[in-house]
């Protein structure tokens, strides 16, 4: 609860106290010289495609392909409202798209696309695969203006070799459009710890609670696919609220990995129950069947999961099944963030240090915020 005071009756020390208690909140939260404020977290740009890019106003779902005849298009600046690029005053839908190359000097792997920030609503393709959006289009219209575009890009979606196409639909309602502002390029992203098995990328996915999908043996290839880590309203499920299950196929590498395994799966927003060939082997939070009793807190979705394995639960040969049930009471939903995969027993303790270090400058941060609220006379719990 927070209750406010008139802060010009407060002391004028207790304001530059506070002031002081911002500079010293901003250090601990960047971590870091300004330029970490670019860009994904843990990220560093490989491919800036800030610039020219091609434009046509108007709606045409071909313009998602690859192959759509793009010449002739306006060429407009991104970032950058489409008013100061040539279009004042135009309200409604518009295509943007943007042609690039991997020379061997760009990595494949663990690549996110920054798109800034659109106003407001944009549906993202790369060579016509759905990277992801943010927002709802008319006729049931929800801006998502505010919202930073990061969307993950699972390498079997480059074209290695030759010609990438990138294609953004964005609708705005009123005011400046188009993808105005942000760092916009590809971003590669590091991962805390080396994964004996990478389970980023491209998952089933199911927004149904059917008990039956635990099962190793169920057939999910009509599901959709959905990319994580993301959460599952930039997968084109805006505002979903409830249960749904996510299901991945892997296999273990030809190698002895000890008798003891952890499966990493990042941060749930909020709950998750978590299968491994049909067996349960974690779960964080209390989740019942009932929606109406179930409770959400403020801990569960800042959960890293970290579930441990027995080696006779794996098939050394041949595949192998994670299904996780989960629940989102509200806002955001999904294994929204990493690590994702399988690790030894040693990269997981190392994980487990570095996820306490994370808590106690979450904490530092947290106790920085209240006294720099107190000093401008509000009281925070």
């Amino acid at each position: 609860m927070i209750s406010r005071h008139n802060i010009s009756d407060q002391p004028r020390a207790g304001i530059q106290s506070g002031i002081s208690c911002l500079f010293l909140l901003l250090t601990v939260f960047i971590g870091g010289p300004a330029k970490l404020l670019a860009g994904p977290p843990n990220a560093h740009m490989v491919l800036d495609l800030r610039g020219e890019w091609l434009f046509d106003i108007g709606d045409n779902s071909a313009c998602s392909k690859p192959d759509y005849r793009d010449r002739g298009w306006t060429s407009i600046p991104v970032p950058g409202s489409w008013e100061d690029g040539g279009f004042p005053g135009y309200d409604g839908y518009a295509w943007y798209r943007v042609h690039f190359s991997l020379d061997q000097s760009v990595p494949h792997q663990n690549l996110v696309l920054d798109l800034g920030i659109i106003d407001d609503i944009d549906e993202t393709y790369l060579n016509g695969y759905y990277l992801g959006g943010a927002g709802r289009f008319p006729p049931e219209y929800e801006t998502a203006y505010s919202a930073i575009r990061y969307y993950v890009i699972p390498q079997e979606y480059l074209n290695q070799t030759g010609d990438n196409v990138l294609a953004v639909r964005v609708f705005d309602e009123y005011g400046p459009g188009g993808i105005v502002s942000g760092h916009i390029g590809l971003w590669q992203q590091f991962s805390d710890v080396d994964l004996l098995v990478d389970l980023s990328g491209i998952w089933k996915f199911n927004p149904k609670d059917i008990p039956r999908y635990r099962d190793e043996q169920f057939e999910d290839e009509h599901w959709r696919e959905i990319i994580i880590p993301s959460t599952w309203e930039h997968q084109g499920y805006w505002n979903y609220d409830g249960f749904a299950w996510y299901r991945r196929t892997f296999r273990m590498p030809h190698r002895d990995y000890g008798d003891v395994l952890y499966l990493a799966l990042g941060r749930i927003d909020d709950m998750d129950k978590t299968y491994l060939n049909g067996k349960l082997i974690g779960t964080t939070g209390e989740m019942v069947n009932n929606p109406d009793r179930i409770e959400v807190n403020d801990v569960d979705h800042r959960t890293l999961r970290l579930y441990k394995i027995s080696r006779d639960l794996l098939n050394p040969s041949g595949d192998n099944v994670i299904a996780v049930r989960v629940y989102d009471g509200y806002n955001i939903g999904g294994i929204k963030e990493g690590p994702l995969g399988i690790l030894t027993e040693k990269q997981a303790k190392q994980l487990q240090i570095w996820e306490a270090e994370r808590r106690d400058k979450e904490k530092m941060v947290i106790d920085l915020l209240k006294n720099l609220l107190k000093g401008f006379g509000i009281e925070a719990e």
